[in-house]
């Protein structure tokens, strides 16, 4: 069964495919035969209740220097047959908002979202970690400044973040007692304007922020662990972090089959799980990495084991 695949993305000519997991997915799709189909954000659009997107035919090579080709774009009806990959980067903003709303529509009509876009919405990426408490560090979230920093000085040390970030931006690690404090809370809420998470600080990030993938609720064999390099406390990728592909624990394993079952009843079929040490940090899922370097580490096709999911699905639905 040949599908019309739609990926929904940041614009790929300035992706660095070594290491982008939507690029995996497309080479995958086109190495089954499946149609490709290129949509830029801004390019969803609603006309008498149907969803279109301006999407152009898409081809791609696993080529450094030329990695893609389009063709003419055109207005393209979302319906039966086709699978979206929705993968646009955060922010989760009011445009990404109205993206899914469009979207939902778009899964009316009979297309395969992926991921859910009522999931995309109701999962905060920092929020949606805390539907598993039994999994996390101590945490408190909070517009107020006097709470937050209780929960420094209660604990000694704590990371403090956004909650609409990506990449490791706008995180910090904080001191009870340091000088720099409220400014940093000030910063993070906004003058008590804007929820702001802390975390208790996990020494254990020295040994790597491992990113566990989740297909259709099930976890993948082997994480990559972000390790951070010189005086850099995040591991992130973006800020400097150098990635190792290791084994699951048993303990990996435990988080995943916590979060698992409810991304998959949620229709979260793809997932990526941010661990440090024993606890669960983060739930990735609007457009989780690290395919590519798994895959390259452990001879496994991660994008692979995601299109048998989305061909299971489109021929159950065609049935």
């Amino acid at each position: 069964m040949t599908l019309d695949i739609v990926v929904l993305m940041d614009p790929i000519e300035s992706i660095k495919t070594a290491k982008d997991s939507t690029f995996a997915m497309l080479l995958e799709a086109q190495h089954r035969g499946h149609r490709l189909h290129y949509v830029r954000p801004g390019g969803l659009s609603l006309r008498d209740g149907q969803a279109f997107a301006l999407a152009a035919p898409l081809a791609v090579e696993d080529d450094p220097k030329q990695w893609f080709k389009l063709g003419s774009t055109s207005h393209f009806e979302f319906g039966p047959g086709q699978a979206v990959l929705m993968r646009k980067d955060p922010p989760v903003d009011a445009e990404y908002i109205h993206d899914t709303q469009v979207l939902g529509i778009a899964q009316q009509a009979g297309a395969l979202i992926v991921n859910d876009p009522q999931g995309l919405r109701d999962y905060n990426e920092k929020l949606a970690a805390l539907l598993f408490p039994q999994c996390c560090p101590p945490t408190v979230v909070t517009r107020d400044n006097a709470t937050l920093k209780a929960f420094v000085a209660e604990h000694g040390e704590a990371v403090l973040k956004p909650l609409d970030g990506m990449g490791g931006r706008s995180i910090f690690r904080a001191r009870a007692g340091e000088a720099n404090l409220n400014v940093i809370l000030e910063t993070l809420t906004d003058g008590g304007r804007q929820l702001a998470m802390a975390q208790r600080y996990l020494p254990e990030i020295s040994e790597g922020d491992k990113r566990i993938l989740l297909v259709d609720g099930e976890p993948v064999d082997y994480c990559l662990a972000r390790i951070p390099q010189g005086d850099e406390f995040r591991g992130n990728l973006a800020a400097g972090g150098r990635g190792e592909a290791r084994p699951l624990s048993e303990r990996d394993r435990w988080i995943a089959a916590q979060v698992g079952p409810e991304m998959k009843r949620r229709g979260m079929l793809f997932v990526g799980l941010d661990v440090i040490g024993d606890y669960l940090t983060e739930v990735n899922v609007t457009s989780p990495t690290c395919i590519r370097e798994i895959d390259a580490a452990y001879g496994t096709r991660i994008a692979g084991r995601l299109f048998d999911v989305i061909e299971r699905r489109m021929a159950s639905a065609a049935a």
